[in-house]
């Protein structure tokens, strides 16, 4: 038993391989930072801050006795709550193939979102600064219509070159930019989507629900850590006589180690 506590929800196997694979596939498209940073671990949920390799001063306990302390950067752990019905759940178990999963759904996007967030946009509460404000580069300006975007986005990948980082680089778009470009096709009909990924050497186009905006970055590695303690799961808080009362429950840090190795677009 550990401290998800699933051996105690009123479930069965097969509730809970329905649940779990639900949630892998309703987390596979939104978790987008994932497919442009390097992500570490799990480590495990006992895993409690990222080592930094710094250090910091602090006063000697004793005279003629110098100090520093070793600087981390602890995980911060995100939750989501959901309930499942029970009458689906033993619906499941009779075989039913439309069980309602809504509120599960709903969760997994929320905490997904949250996690792009953080490491685009940055959670100083957290402690995470995001790659859009360690960026050194001015923002380009990606314009109204969807059709300025390669010129925006070939502008960024050129300040990455002049800073001396390499590609393949890639993507991120947020909900609405990512909507006009794959509603746009240019003069004879050319995909704007093949466009971008010709200027990005390769790189992936990624759908980024928690981003204003864009943001090229490069896909090197080595650059940017997305640190997981323990990974996306779920678990057991209550149940009553009509529901299971759940959560989606995750533990990460995240690190830029290289500010100019990534241009925000606006």
């Amino acid at each position: 038993m550990n401290h998800l506590l699933r051996g105690h929800a009123p479930l069965t196997d097969s509730n809970w391989k329905l649940l779990d694979e639900e949630a892998r596939e309703r987390l596979a498209g939104p978790l987008a930072a994932r497919r442009l940073v390097d992500f570490v671990g799990p480590r495990g949920w006992e895993h409690s801050a990222t080592n930094l390799g710094r250090t910091e001063s602090v006063p000697g306990n004793e005279e003629g006795i110098s100090a520093r302390r070793r600087r981390v950067l602890p995980l911060v752990e995100v939750r989501v709550d959901f309930a499942v019905s029970r009458a689906e759940m033993r619906d499941d178990d009779r075989g039913a193939l439309d069980v309602d999963l809504t509120a599960l759904d709903a969760a997994a996007h929320q905490i997904a979102v949250a996690e792009n967030s953080a490491v685009f946009n940055g959670w100083a509460k957290a402690g995470i600064s995001g790659v859009i404000e360690a960026s050194p580069f001015k923002p380009e300006r990606l314009g109204s219509k969807a059709d300025g975007y390669p010129r925006a986005v070939a502008r960024a990948v050129e300040a990455l070159r002049e800073a001396g980082v390499v590609g393949p680089y890639g993507l991120a778009l947020g909900p609405d930019e990512f909507i006009k470009v794959i509603e746009t096709a240019e003069h004879g009909g050319y995909p704007l989507l093949d466009h971008l990924s010709q200027i990005l050497d390769g790189g992936p186009i990624v759908w980024a629900p928690g981003l204003r905006g864009a943001i090229v970055m490069s896909l090197r590695g080595g650059d940017f850590l997305l640190e997981s303690g323990q990974d996306l799961s779920i678990g057991y808080d209550r149940h009553d006589a009509d529901a299971v009362h759940l959560y989606l429950e995750e533990s990460f840090s995240f690190v830029v180690a290289t500010p100019e190795a990534a241009a925000p677009l606006i």
